[in-house]
C-alpha cells in the first residue's frame, strides 16, 4: 500500500489514496462515502480525532487499526487528533458489557495513559510539519457544573438511548443499568463538539457513542461530522481478540510475542488480519486468499501474516528474527535466541516487572496464568507456582508463546 505524503503541509487530492482511505479495512461511513470523498477531495484541511479510553496501559493491535488510518489521512496533511479519555474512563465504556464496569479513580486513569503517546508513536507522528495531537477531555468535562450536564442531557431522550443493544439486552434480562452509564454516550459525544471536528474514526463496537457525536455537533456547531467505523478482528463466531484468550497484541509486545500471539489466531482471522494490520496490496491478499481456498496449509500463510505484522509494528529486520525463533522454538522444541532481557532490582515482585513491560496485561491476567500452571521457568520447565513469587536470573515462559529473561541487577 503506496500512499503520497504532502510537502509543506499541503492538502493531498489524490483519488487513489483517498479511494484506499475509504474502503480498507472500513466497516461503515456516514452520513455516506460520497459525502466524505468530495470532503477530501475539496482541498480543505479537516480535523479527525480518534478517542480511546486508558482502561489499561498499554495500547493493543486493536486500537492500532484506527490509528492506521488516522496515520493516512496525516500523510495527506490532515489534521489529527488522539483524544484520550481520562475523564470518560472514570466513567466506564458500557459498550458491549453485560454489567457495570468497574469505575476507575483518577489516579489509576492516568497510570494507565502514561506510556500511550509513545505506543501511538508507533504509528502516528507527533512531530514534523503536520504532528499529531494529544488530548485529554478532561479538559473540558471536568468543568461542566449540574447546569451545564442538564442542558447537555437535554438533546437526547431516553428512548433514543434504550435502544442501544447492550442496554435492550440488560433490560430484557433484569440486569441493573446505572444512570451514570446512559450518561456516558452523551460526554463521548460532546468531545466532537468541545473539539470542533469534522470527523471522528473509531472501531465499529463504537458506533453509537460516535453517532451520538455526529447528533450533537449538528445540534450545537451546526456542523454534519462524518464518522468512519473500522472493522473489528475477530473470529469467526464474533468474539474479538482480548486478555483473557491470551491473544491481545499490545504495541509494547516483543517480536517473538507479536509473531507467537499471531500463530495462535484462527485461521478465518488470517484473511482480515492481512488488511487490517498490514501494508500487504490488496493483490497479494487475495492471493493468500486462494491459496488458502485451495489446500495451502493455513500454517504457512500465517506465518507470512505473523512476519508481516512483526515488520509492520516493530520494523522490517525484526520479522524474519521472529520467524526464526519461532520455528525454533516450536518446531525444535527449544527457547528462542533474542528474548527480551529486563533488568531488574532485587525483591521486586515478578507481576510488577512483568506487567511493566508489557509482558500480561494486567495482574489479574498474570494472577490467573500462574494458577493454571501457565508460567514457568523456560530452561527447566519448572512452574512459578505463586503469584507473588519475587525476581530471580530466570528465562521466564509466560502463557504459550511469552518469552521474558530476568536479570537481578
Amino acid at each position: 500500500m503506496k500512499f503520497t505524503f504532502s510537502k509543506n503541509n499541503q492538502i493531498s487530492q489524490d483519488e487513489s489514496q483517498i479511494e484506499t482511505f475509504l474502503s480498507r479495512g472500513v466497516e461503515n461511513i456516514f452520513p455516506n462515502k460520497e459525502d466524505v470523498k468530495k470532503k477530501l477531495l475539496s482541498g480543505k484541511k479537516l480535523k479527525v480525532y480518534l478517542g480511546i479510553d486508558p482502561t489499561g496501559p498499554t495500547l493493543h493491535i486493536g486500537h492500532a487499526i484506527p490509528l492506521r488510518k488516522m496515520k493516512e489521512l496525516q500523510n495527506m496533511g490532515h489534521e489529527i487528533i488522539l483524544l484520550i479519555g481520562d475523564f470518560t474512563a472514570m466513567i466506564g465504556d458500557p459498550t458491549d458489557k453485560s454489567s457495570a464496569r468497574k469505575q476507575l479513580t483518577r489516579e489509576e486513569v492516568l497510570n494507565n495513559c502514561k506510556y500511550y503517546k509513545k505506543q501511538a508513536g508507533k504509528i502516528i507522528s507527533f512531530a514534523g510539519v503536520n504532528p499529531a495531537k494529544f488530548v485529554f477531555n478532561s479538559k473540558w468535562l471536568k468543568k461542566m457544573n449540574f447546569s451545564d450536564v442538564l442542558n447537555l442531557a437535554s438533546r437526547v431522550t431516553v428512548d433514543q438511548m434504550l435502544k442501544r443493544d447492550m442496554f435492550e439486552k440488560r433490560m430484557s434480562e433484569g440486569k441493573p443499568l446505572f444512570i451514570h452509564e446512559l450518561m456516558y454516550p452523551l460526554m463521548q459525544g460532546y468531545d466532537s463538539v468541545a473539539m470542533n471536528v469534522d470527523g471522528e474514526i473509531g472501531g465499529n463496537d463504537q458506533t453509537f457513542n460516535m453517532l451520538m457525536g455526529r447528533e450533537l455537533s449538528s445540534e450545537l456547531n451546526h456542523k454534519e461530522k462524518f464518522v468512519m467505523t473500522t472493522k473489528l478482528l475477530a473470529d469467526s463466531s464474533g468474539k474479538k481478540m482480548g486478555k483473557t484468550e491470551g491473544n491481545m497484541i499490545t504495541l509494547e509486545d516483543s517480536p517473538s510475542n507479536m509473531f507467537g500471539k499471531v500463530m495462535s489466531w484462527t485461521d478465518e482471522m488470517i484473511i482480515p488480519g492481512f488488511e487490517l494490520c498490514t501494508d500487504v496490496s490488496l493483490g497479494e491478499i487475495e492471493k493468500n486468499k486462494k491459496d488458502l481456498e485451495n489446500g495451502v496449509n493455513p500454517r504457512d500463510i500465517k506465518i507470512k501474516l505473523a512476519k508481516e505484522i512483526v515488520n509492520t509494528f516493530c520494523g522490517k529486520p525484526f520479522g524474519e528474527e521472529a520467524e526464526r525463533d519461532f520455528i525454533n522454538t516450536f518446531s525444535k522444541k527449544g527457547v528462542p535466541e533474542n528474548i527480551e532481557e529486563v533488568k531488574v532490582l532485587k525483591f521486586e515482585k515478578m507481576a510488577d516487572v512483568l506487567l511493566k513491560a508489557g509482558t500480561v496485561e494486567s495482574k489479574g491476567e498474570w494472577r490467573r496464568l500462574v494458577l493454571q500452571g501457565g508460567v514457568s521457568n523456560a530452561e527447566t520447565d519448572e512452574k512459578i507456582t505463586s503469584p507473588d513469587e519475587v525476581v530471580k536470573n530466570i528465562t521466564l515462559k509466560v502463557g504459550k508463546r511469552r518469552f521474558i529473561r530476568l536479570a537481578v541487577e
